[in-house]
């Protein structure tokens, strides 16, 4: 099964609160997070991004492939973040055939096939294997790269500084502050796609693909990353608007980011 490994800054999900930290309570109380500037700078402006060839099990191409899209979101993203003025740095990316256990302060799992974002460094760092390689023909390899993308938006824009300063409760809290984190990155992602849409040689078929594939029955990735219902919810509202003002996880109610 095709499953993304998401992370912001580790430490921010590990670090324990002091005692007198109040509980951050729906709703968030934060206007970095559910009144960002960012909401209000309209949809992603309308660019072309082509999908260059990419055969099965070939991990130099599949390589080329993630780094195309980087740079179409790059352009995308640099373009729409200077508009609004606000802050915009290029992505770093790395490729590596094994990430290190503790790559950037994460617990790197056993996975073959893996993407994260280091918030330290702004890098996307991706280990592709063969569970995103044999079968390359979705849209799989392209939303990876859109949606993990959103986190180095997330840290550009200020979302991800306040979430690593948001205070939590009990641990169940903490959960949905990650989900929240999360499925707004699936969002932005999805919002990506709709503005270089129709790509060619796609169709509706091969989005639909892509929603019925956001699926787990891992009950760690479920309550870390959202259920299956949250998360094509959200990213279908980001494909719909193109927008990602749609995209407030931060202000939805908490069934929305169960």
């Amino acid at each position: 099964m095709k499953l993304r490994m998401f992370a912001a800054l580790m430490g921010a999900l590990v670090m324990p609160l002091s005692g007198t930290a109040q509980a951050a309570a729906y709703p968030v109380k934060s206007d970095q997070l559910t009144a960002n500037p960012l909401y209000e700078a309209g949809a992603l402006p309308t660019t072309t991004c082509v999908e260059p060839a990419l055969k099965p099990n070939n991990r130099k191409q599949a390589r080329a492939y993630l780094d195309a899209i980087v740079a179409c979101l790059g352009t995308t993203w640099e373009q729409h973040l200077t508009s609004a003025g606000l802050t915009y740095r290029p992505v770093k990316v790395r490729h590596m055939d094994r990430i290190p256990k503790k790559y950037c302060g994460f617990d790197i799992g056993k996975q073959n096939s893996q993407a994260w974002y280091c918030d330290r460094t702004e890098t996307l760092v991706f280990q592709l294997g063969k569970d995103w390689l044999e079968d390359p023909d979705d849209l799989w390899l392209f939303d990876t790269a859109a949606s993990m993308y959103g986190y180095h938006v997330q840290k550009l824009v200020g979302i991800a500084k306040a979430y690593d300063k948001l205070p939590y409760g009990k641990k169940a809290e903490l959960a949905e502050q990650e989900r929240r984190e999360s499925l707004q990155t699936e969002c932005f992602g999805a919002a990506f796609i709709k503005s270089v849409w129709p790509i060619e040689g796609r169709n509706l078929s091969d989005w639909n693909v892509l929603v019925r594939l956001m699926q787990s029955d891992d009950p760690d990735t479920i309550r870390e990353y959202g259920s299956n219902a949250s998360a094509r919810y959200w990213l279908k509202r980001g494909f719909a608007a193109g927008d990602p003002g749609s995209c407030n996880t931060w202000a939805a109610s908490p069934s929305k980011v169960a």
